[in-house]
């Protein structure tokens, strides 16, 4: 991920993280755990046809028809680009039309598969892995990281130095809970980060698996290095402050909540931040 990318991420992170962090009137309980292979083990086994099929419940009689006949045209295509096209189509159909995010991955990737090009098996892979990341449910969870990791382990056979690929790759094991163990995806991460200590994403991803996984000061460590690199991003600044807090230290969470307030520009915002300071001084 590119360090331009973070910043924005960052930025849109930051206003969910004010909404939940000062919108709060409960003390923090802890976040959940990344998924453990046990649990996603346990998790009922998913296809995409449920998925399908379920999706298309909600779509009129002229819009079925359509998607019909986009899929038969993948039955019948035994042209390589003709099935491509098909899959994209049918992609932008559910996007655009149907608005569903679930078929629109699952045929982009289809789509990247057969193109077999790094950058598309890239694009679909963070898809799933955006979505899983967001998901509830455990088995769409360990479906959509699964087919992530299918993705990301043909982009590495193309590219297999490329380090993005190694960290997507291990925060999909991670955060999906489809490793052997939640250390298979950490150290595929944590090698991309001890070679390269500047490598944002990794030292993002190690962060907020530390973060989700209660291990405090690890989290504290990795956002610090961040911060360092990049000193006007707001994200780690709230990262620290947040994770300051949830260790119970206010003095260090009241700092960086200072910090966090020097670099925001929205009066509404500030108000709450100046709030949260307030109450972890009482």
């Amino acid at each position: 991920m590119k360090k331009q990318q973070l910043i924005l991420v960052g930025s849109g992170l930051l206003l969910v993280g004010a909404i939940y962090v000062f919108g709060r009137t409960v003390p923090h309980t802890g976040a959940p755990a990344p998924v453990s292979p046990t649990s996603a083990s346990t998790a009922e086994v998913i296809d995409f046809s449920v998925i399908l099929e379920a999706s298309k419940k909600d779509l009129t009689a002229s819009q079925h028809y359509y998607v019909t006949q986009l899929e038969s045209g993948i039955v019948r295509g035994d042209v390589k680009t003709q099935q491509i096209r098909s899959y994209k189509q049918l992609a932008e159909f559910w996007r655009d039309s149907a608005h569903k995010l679930i078929p629109y991955t699952y045929y982009t990737s289809e789509a990247a598969k057969l193109e077999n090009s790094q950058k598309n098996l890239t694009f679909a892979a963070q898809l799933y892995l955006d979505g899983l990341m967001k998901q509830s449910n455990q088995s769409l969870k360990t479906w959509m990281a699964t087919e992530a990791k299918v993705l990301f382990e043909k982009a590495l056979e193309l590219n297999p130095t490329n380090d993005s690929l190694k960290v997507g790759l291990g925060k999909t094991l991670l955060f999906g809970g489809i490793g052997k163990t939640p250390m298979e995806g950490i150290l595929l991460i944590r090698e991309v980060a001890d070679k390269n200590p500047k490598d944002i994403y990794a030292q993002y991803t190690l962060g907020m698996g530390s973060m989700m996984s209660g291990q405090w000061d690890k989290a504290i460590e990795r956002f610090e290095i961040i911060h360092q690199l990049e000193p006007n991003n707001l994200e780690p600044i709230f990262l620290l402050a947040d994770v300051n807090e949830r260790k119970n230290d206010k003095e260090k969470a009241i700092y960086w909540y200072k910090q966090l307030r020097t670099l925001i520009d929205d009066p509404e915002i500030v108000k709450e931040v100046d709030k949260r300071i307030t109450d972890l001084k009482n």
